[in-house]
């Protein structure tokens, strides 16, 4: 079991300076807002005014979202409060024949160019072409070990040999490939209770963040996986959907961050959001 802080303690000092950008002294665990559904699925709601959707996760105290570099060509990096930000160099459309395979779309350079705190890929491992994305997260670790940025891997299983994307023989084998290949930070998804999900993180020599998946039916189910998650040792969380959909974005990421950061329950947590 890894945690963030002593990951840390074994980068090169760039690593360090940008990984206190995303990361809670306090803590030493994060909360990540992955708003990279753009590309995959469009300008879905919450994310049709990128600016409002940063400005709402930054007021709330989230440490870093994670955008396309074309969100901050933009301008979007103009939001108020300062977050960490982590740039996403993969990308797959819903619309084309192979939405697994994720292929790379932006370099480290660029990112750095553009005042990433970090960079970030998917791989789905057991894809049909699982073998190119693993061939371009090993290559993209060196250049984040070269330039000395963090590099976060978010690694799912799926595809025809995946009978169940959850199940902690297959999620604890692909948080494992990523730390592996170079990884600084694994996300990858919650196997559903605790003590499966011990497995993962005590399987992975780096620390394991959680993904939020699907939007969810309460708020109680996602602090109560947050909660869980913590509890098993993950090193915080990337929670999208449930976040930046939330009928107060600004109010869910302080109860997510209260249960990361300060050790609230889920139930404590459950007033910040009523």
């Amino acid at each position: 079991m890894t945690s963030i802080g002593e990951r840390m303690e074994q980068m090169s000092i760039g690593k360090r300076i940008r990984m206190e950008r995303i990361v809670d002294r306090k803590s030493g665990r994060s909360v990540i807002v992955p708003m990279d559904h753009g590309v995959t699925s469009g300008p879905i709601r919450g994310l049709v005014d990128m600016r409002r959707a940063v400005n709402a996760v930054a007021e709330g105290g989230a440490n870093a979202v994670l955008v396309h570099k074309g969100i901050v060509i933009a301008g979007h990096r103009g939001y108020g409060k300062d977050i960490g930000l982590i740039i996403h160099l993969s990308a797959s459309t819903s619309l084309g024949p192979d939405p697994l395979n994720k292929v790379t779309v932006a370099t480290v350079e660029e990112a750095m160019r553009l005042g990433a705190d970090a960079v970030s890929m998917h791989v789905n491992v057991g894809a049909e072409k699982e073998a190119d994305m693993l061939v371009e997260l090993g290559e993209t670790a060196m250049v984040c070990e070269e330039w000395g940025i963090p590099f976060l891997a978010m690694m799912y299983p799926r595809g025809e040999k995946v009978k169940n994307e959850h199940d902690v023989e297959v999620v604890k084998h692909v948080a494992r490939i990523g730390a592996e290949l170079g990884a600084d930070i694994i996300k990858t998804n919650y196997t559903g209770d605790p003590e499966t999900f011990k497995e993962v993180v005590q399987g992975c020599p780096v620390p394991v963040i959680i993904a939020g998946g699907p939007k969810a039916n309460t708020d109680a189910e996602v602090l109560k996986m947050v909660e869980d998650a913590v509890s098993a040792g993950a090193a915080g969380v990337s929670i999208g959907r449930n976040v930046f959909q939330h009928d107060n974005p600004a109010n869910m990421t302080i109860a997510i961050s209260k249960v990361v950061h300060e050790g609230v329950s889920a139930e404590e947590a459950m007033e910040i959001v009523k």
